[in-house]
């Protein structure tokens, strides 16, 4: 049975991995570990030793403290949404893809994405 520190730390590595767009082969090099290692850690079944997890920081550009932002706070409703959203490959590609639109039609999608949601 894995720890919730662990289970945590592990979504918020896959969280921030998705959201740079590296895959589990990517960082395992960067890290100089194999990519079944870093599986075993984004599903919490591995603990992270606190210079693993230094490295994979710096290979992912956070600090380490963010992989365990959220832990043991009181979450709102939409704050527990939102951490589901972002655990969500779909939805990390989504805003990655819409973020690279030019600013002047993002704000045309965002507006027509607003109209759409209030029809539905």
């Amino acid at each position: 049975m894995t720890h919730p520190v662990d289970s945590h730390v592990g979504k918020r590595i896959r969280q921030r991995r998705w959201s740079t767009g590296v895959t589990q082969q990517q960082l395992a090099e960067k890290v100089g570990i194999k990519f079944q290692q870093i599986q075993k850690y984004e599903t919490g079944a591995n603990r992270v030793s606190a210079s693993r997890l230094w490295e994979i920081g710096r290979a992912l550009g956070v600090p380490v403290a963010f992989f365990f932002e959220g832990f043991g706070d009181v979450a709102t409703p939409e704050a527990a949404a939102a951490a589901d959203l972002m655990g969500d490959r779909e939805a990390l590609a989504l805003v990655r893809s819409y973020y690279a639109i030019p600013e002047t039609q993002r704000r045309r999608l965002f507006e027509l994405a607003k109209v759409l949601s209030d029809v539905a």
